[in-house]
């Protein structure tokens, strides 16, 4: 079905439609069908990742533990080690098995929810981290098609939207599920099947979008598979700096990953009361909001003004993080808390997606990839989430969920600026020499930084 979309629709189009074939490929040339294809693919991956979070499992348990924080763990388990196998995997891979690959990956997913359905309690969590395994690879292989173009900044920003749009919508979805009396195991399968369809119309949208242009490689540089010597000669290079990346990236993953697992939680403690469609409008403010910020780097030609841009961004994402912390001892409401520190930790946690990495890449002209890169800081990322939950179990504290969460916010938002800061002393130095010689082949053409 893809490989016939990708290959043969043009070519039938200009047998039979030979005034439309040039349309056609007008159409898949626009950064428009990348955004929306790349979009709603992952945003439909998240219908096998996220509705269970929308259940409370209460009657069940593992060892002393709540059952849903099991399956949180389980499934981030999975998540964390198709981090790790990521970096080798997404870097690697050859472009013309992509699609294959993110077939496959959605598939296994969804037939682990089966078998989290039939098999029994607690057991059946073995199949929640095997879901988690093959969703987290999916990003990286969408991310792919998308990075190294003129327009990247506003595409992977628009893919970021996706999954902060598409954790509320898939909350939602499963609440409503709940609603019309489907049972909580059965709950996240049949979400999955409601995803089937959009997620295919998607992925063959995404078989469809071209490789990047002459002009794009000119201006970003071409982006191809890596082997292992490029991985450690690019890290190793850059290794202060791009430590203290990873460490902003965990920071955020943290926060993220609290206030998505755990939403139904945060707006209990917080006393707001929970409709099925709370987490969409949420996560929709969010999502516009860090859109139309992260997006604005699209229009800055300078490589090097663009990536200080991104960590401005980064250093007001952590700032919003404290005035909010602020507001609600000072009296804002708790949407708004809610938004706002979700707005804080995305403008941050988008950035290093969207800006930081694609333009340090076009700075340097290194021979390295955003998909590797994040799958890098994610890795660790998703490590550290896990660590956190198990620290919170095992040291047998007291404090709630949104105790905990304003916790971290303020330690977090504090380390976050200092880190950020620490970025921008370290690239000035470090890319120094890149950037003059930039600025000396630079014609005001294709070619800038």
């Amino acid at each position: 079905m893809f490989s016939f979309a990708k290959h043969y629709l043009p070519q039938i189009n200009k047998m039979y439609f030979p005034n439309s074939a040039e349309r056609l490929k007008k159409v898949f040339d626009n950064p428009a069908w990348a955004l929306v294809a790349a979009f709603g693919t992952y945003f439909c991956m998240y219908g096998y990742r996220k509705p269970y979070t929308a259940a409370a499992y209460t009657d069940a348990g593992l060892w002393g533990l709540s059952y849903k924080f099991g399956m949180i763990i389980a499934q981030t388990i999975g998540y964390v080690l198709a981090k790790w196998i990521g970096i080798k995997f997404v870097s690697e891979i050859k472009p013309v098995k992509r699609i294959k690959a993110i077939i496959a990956l959605i598939g296994f997913a969804e037939v682990m929810l089966l078998l989290f359905a039939l098999a029994p309690r607690p057991w059946n969590l073995i199949f929640m981290l095997l879901n988690g395994l093959p969703l987290g690879i999916v990003f990286g292989l969408v991310l792919s098609f998308l990075e190294g173009r003129k327009q990247t900044e506003f595409l992977i920003a628009g893919l970021c939207a996706s999954f902060i749009l598409s954790d509320g919508v898939s909350k939602s979805v499963g609440a409503f599920l709940l609603t019309i009396g489907v049972n909580e195991n059965w709950m996240p399968f049949v979400a999955g099947l409601v995803f089937l369809l959009p997620a295919l119309l998607f992925i063959t949208m995404l078989a469809c979008v071209p490789r990047p242009t002459v002009t794009d490689v000119s201006s970003r540089s071409a982006r191809e598979p890596m082997t292992a010597a490029d991985r450690w000669h690019f890290f190793n290079k850059y290794l202060p700096g791009l430590v203290a990346i990873i460490a902003v990236y965990l920071f955020v993953t943290l926060l993220r990953s609290v206030r998505a697992d755990f939403a139904v939680e945060l707006w209990a403690g917080l006393g707001y009361k929970q409709t099925p469609e709370l987490f969409t409008t949420s996560e929709l403010i969010v999502s516009f909001g860090v859109i139309l910020i992260t997006g604005l780097a699209v229009l800055i030609r300078n490589h090097y003004q663009a990536f200080r841009f991104s960590l401005l961004t980064s250093f007001t994402g952590f700032l919003i993080l404290l005035l909010a912390l602020a507001g609600l001892y000072g009296g804002i409401g708790k949407f708004t808390f809610m938004v706002l520190v979700g707005l804080g930790v995305y403008l941050p946690y988008v950035a290093v997606h969207a800006v930081i990495f694609e333009r340090l890449i076009a700075i340097t002209r290194e021979r390295a990839t955003v998909s590797f890169l994040m799958y890098v800081v994610d890795s660790v990322g998703y490590t550290g989430y896990i660590g956190l939950m198990l620290l919170r179990y095992f040291t047998h504290t007291t404090n709630s969920i949104l105790s905990l969460f304003l916790q971290i916010c303020l330690f977090l938002g504090i380390a976050g600026i200092l880190l950020v800061l620490f970025c921008y002393l370290y690239f000035k130095t470090k890319l120094k020499p890149h950037v003059q010689r930039n600025a000396k082949l630079s014609t005001g053409q294709s070619y800038s930084v």
